[in-house]
């Protein structure tokens, strides 16, 4: 019979007890205690060491890094604090130091965004973007009408398939057999926001974006009302955008500092100086709140913080990386029977353009080609022309068009032929995301004074340049072009990255780096907006500015809001005046 098994009473005989019976019966008993204690240590530490993977303290601290399930802008609470204490009958040895720091850092509601970066598991660690929900009244219900987006132009056309526009015809060879469009140069709205649909790291948590995007139609918004509308009627969508905004719970996170929008159109259309109704464009990069967000435009102003540029958009939306790879290669291997080419209309209204002396080099040069794009000049607003023509150049001049930029920079870069610019507001400060900060790597500098003095042959600067330059910076060129394009909306590259890609990457950057500096205490107390065009020159670390040697070309009289009276309204109504010279030219 087990001597264990407990009996009653009556069924177990008295008899005397032997001598040490009950020291036994103790011992028997701290040797179970001894056991379980054993046991449970044993299970306290399998429990968290192996199975966790972890030390104790790393287990504490990993838990502490779940604490955010949803953001509570206007109350932070510490929830670390609140697990510590429902956790206080199991003590865990944790360093007072460490503990301090993570109580430290949950004052901060993004603080979860920002670990994401720490799983190393997790592809999208850091890169999470949250997409606002907007009423429908600021995108797509604009694209329902969409006749009314242009006073000149049918844009219906432009806004299928996806934005890119209706499929071009390769009936001459120009282009590759599949990814080119007639794509409007003021689509960016509509291109980057289907872009953004296939973002493989959208989430729905707010609390882990590394950034938030605002899906407003801004640049089709303002071409709706710019011309025979007074300013209420253009301001309205703006002001009703930043209300809604406003009232969201990931606004008030970080004031709109972490939001971002685009807008397909030059800055100076959403930069009117006053109340006056004859004034140009709206109010919506003046409004205190967009201040705060970050707002992608394809120009930018150099005098302000706010906006940045982003390159318009070209034919070429590829939607796999052998057509990227194809198009590169076959740009390399291209015979270029001209030195320099210009396609561009003269203008006679502006004394301060230098397309007059640039047309006439071009006319008396025997290495130069000349495309006109005047009134009558249809073959100028035909892409194969246009592509073609690059295509058989090594440099493309590039002067300003009616404002610092032109899209046709960009298909030149996409023929494989070397920009020649003559204001650094044409590339140099505006597409700092997606040109590198050197330059003279991928292009030639030649200073408006010294055509507009007569002072410099373009054709004897060019030809200076070796052949073995040359070659080094059409490689160079080439190599930019998949950062360079949009990829077809409806699917997305592997390998490279492109234009939508580089700027959210640049965003989330520009997000990260403030969220850090918010949370270890730094601050840019010597930050001058007006030298905006400097700052994104510095290189990695440098925080400030001083003499430069561009200051000539941006150092022009300002009004009280910063910016340059004779570049901003009158750019933007020129640019509009373009735009009708060019439907009238192909009608």
């Amino acid at each position: 019979m087990n001597p264990m098994r407990r009996r009653s009473p009556t069924s177990v005989p008295v008899e005397p007890m032997e001598k040490g019976t009950g020291k036994n019966q103790n011992t028997r008993i701290c040797l179970l205690a001894s056991l379980s204690v054993f046991f449970w240590m044993l299970l306290f530490y399998f429990h968290f060491v192996v199975l966790g993977g972890s030390t104790v303290n790393e287990s504490f601290n990993l838990q502490a890094g779940r604490v955010y399930s949803k953001v509570k802008p206007t109350l932070v609470t510490n929830d670390l604090q609140r697990d510590s204490q429902s956790t206080e009958s199991t003590p865990i040895p944790v360093a007072p130091a460490k503990n301090n720091q993570i109580n430290e850092a949950e004052k901060y509601p993004f603080m979860r965004a920002l670990r994401t970066v720490e799983n190393k598991s997790d592809p999208c660690g850091g890169k999470y973007i949250y997409v606002h929900d907007l009423p429908s009244r600021f995108n797509e219900d604009m694209l329902k009408e969409c006749r009314s987006l242009s006073r000149w132009t049918n844009m219906c056309k432009f806004t299928t398939n996806a934005g890119l526009g209706p499929p071009l015809e390769n009936a001459e060879g120009v282009f590759g057999d599949t990814g080119w469009y007639a794509t409007n140069q003021f689509a960016v709205d509509v291109i980057f926001n289907n872009r953004m649909k296939q973002y493989e790291c959208l989430t729905n948590d707010s609390s882990l974006a590394a950034a938030i995007f605002v899906p407003f139609y801004a640049g089709f918004d303002i071409a709706r009302y710019l011309w025979g509308f007074n300013i209420s009627r253009r301001d309205a969508a703006s002001l009703d955008l930043v209300d809604w905004l406003m009232k969201r719970p990931e606004w008030s996170i970080m004031g709109g500092k972490d939001h971002f929008l685009v807008a397909g159109r030059i800055t100076w259309d959403f930069r009117r100086l006053s109340e006056e109704e004859s004034d140009w464009g709206n109010k919506l990069l003046f409004l205190p709140a967009a201040k705060n967000m970050s707002m992608l435009v394809v120009e930018s102003s150099p005098w302000n913080a706010n906006d940045f540029g982003i390159p318009y958009p070209t034919y070429f939306h590829p939607a796999k990386d052998a057509d990227v790879f194809i198009w590169q290669e076959r740009m390399r291997r291209l015979k270029r029977e001209f030195l320099f080419s210009f396609a561009g209309a003269p203008r006679p209204d502006n004394p301060k353009s230098i397309r007059g002396q640039i047309i006439d080099q071009c006319r008396s040069s025997k290495v130069g080609k000349l495309l006109e794009c005047d009134f009558g000049e249809s073959k100028c607003h035909s892409p194969s022309s246009i592509m073609h023509m690059f295509q058989r150049s090594l440099f493309c001049l590039q002067p300003q068009g009616d404002s610092y930029t032109r899209r046709s920079a960009f298909d030149s870069m996409l023929a494989g032929c070397i920009p020649v610019f003559f204001h650094p507001g044409s590339a140099y400060t505006q597409y700092t995301w997606h040109l590198p900060k050197d330059y003279t790597r991928y292009s030639v500098f030649i200073p408006e004074d010294d055509i507009r003095k007569r002072n410099v042959s373009i054709e004897e600067t060019l030809g200076r340049i070796t052949p073995e330059q040359v070659k080094k910076m059409r490689e160079e060129v080439i190599s930019l072009i998949p950062s360079l394009i949009y990829a077809d909306p409806r699917s997305k590259l592997g390998i490279f990255r492109d234009a939508f890609d580089v700027s959210v990457q640049a965003v989330i950057d520009k997000v990260t780096k403030l969220r850090k500096d918010i949370i270890e205490g730094h601050t840019d107390d010597n930050f001058i907006e007006e030298n905006s065009w400097k700052y994104a020159l510095l290189e990695e670390g440098q925080r400030e500015v001083g003499a430069h040697e561009w200051d000539p070309f941006f150092s022009k009289p300002k009004d009280g809001n910063g910016d340059s009276v004779d570049t901003s309204a009158e750019a933007a109504k020129n640019s509009w005046h373009n735009e009708q010279r060019h439907q009238s030219s192909v009608k």
